[in-house]
């Protein structure tokens, strides 16, 4: 296929469907080719599969004419090197054989499991506790501080004497702080202390506002006196915003009992030449018995 073609068939895959044109339109069949490449047909649905798949590890959009170019180019590389695997008689290797039926149960499941998820629809009432729940859960203390950052903890300990003399910590902050912050007086703004490195988490919490650590704290970026400024409790989401996510996680919990469900029931029977059973008392370390006095 020559360069020129290209832009048509990716115009057909990202508007097939969409309605976007007409002649897009008349390619969106399972029948239609993106190539014929060494006299061996390639289905466009191939294509957009692999189109899609690096398409979620690419960020910004599917109009990116370069990236669309890429992965073109990368199609017809995995073609050709196909065919060479075909040349080559490969497909009856072991381990090649091994990964084609992995591939398939991969696929297989992924399907399914997109099936099921379509097939459930969470309650109104499942999803209001879901949510009553997570608001629980998501209620959270942030904190709005700031800080100054030196190398040396006698510096610290020198900037600490100041402000207990009275001095500004923005002024300080401003004249000292060795952090991206500094120019700003060390503001950080609001911020969960997840955010942070444990020690500065550790130390901010046992603040009270208005107050700053009358100690360094020491973390891998250097030596920091912090001052909390205010708290707050974190809002959650309302249940409306919320409504999709919630959704999605109780989809994905209800299928994994379904899986649990059917891994229960299935019938299975062990090869145990490669998968040895012990019974339990067998399984579980040995435990010496109390000696006589």
């Amino acid at each position: 296929m020559k360069k020129t073609h290209i832009a048509f068939v990716l115009c057909a895959l990202l508007a097939a469907g969409a309605g976007v044109a007409e002649d897009a339109k008349n390619t969106d069949s399972p029948d239609t080719l993106i190539a014929t490449v060494n006299g061996t047909a390639y289905r466009l649905d191939v294509f957009r599969q692999f189109f899609m798949e690096r398409l979620q590890a690419q960020q910004g959009g599917n109009d990116n004419p370069a990236f669309q170019q890429q992965v073109f180019d990368e199609f017809m590389g995995l073609i050709v090197a196909s065919q060479e695997g075909d040349r080559r008689k490969l497909q009856d290797e072991r381990n090649v054989l091994a990964a084609l039926e992995l591939d398939r149960m991969k696929v297989m499941s992924n399907a399914a499991l997109s099936a099921m998820a379509n097939e459930i629809e969470p309650t109104d009432k499942e999803l209001k506790e879901a949510y009553e729940k997570a608001k629980e859960q998501a209620t959270r203390t942030e904190y709005k501080a700031r800080h100054i950052l030196v190398k040396e903890e006698d510096e610290a300990k020198k900037l600490i004497k100041q402000l207990d003399k009275g001095t500004d910590f923005t002024e300080l902050a401003k004249k000292n702080s060795l952090g991206p912050t500094g120019k700003e007086g060390g503001e950080l703004g609001w911020f969960d202390p997840s955010q942070m490195v444990a020690p500065f988490s550790e130390a901010i919490a046992k603040l009270k506002p208005g107050t700053y650590t009358k100690e360094p704290v020491h973390t891998q970026f250097g030596w920091h006196v912090i001052e909390l400024q205010e708290t707050r409790k974190a809002e959650p989401p309302a249940f409306e915003d919320a409504k999709p996510q919630l959704t999605a996680v109780l989809k994905r919990q209800k299928i994994g009992q379904k899986i649990n469900e059917m891994r229960s029931s299935a019938m299975v029977e062990l090869n145990e030449e490669v998968v040895r059973l012990k019974p339990e008392d067998e399984a579980a370390p040995a435990v010496d018995a109390p000696k006589a006095d």
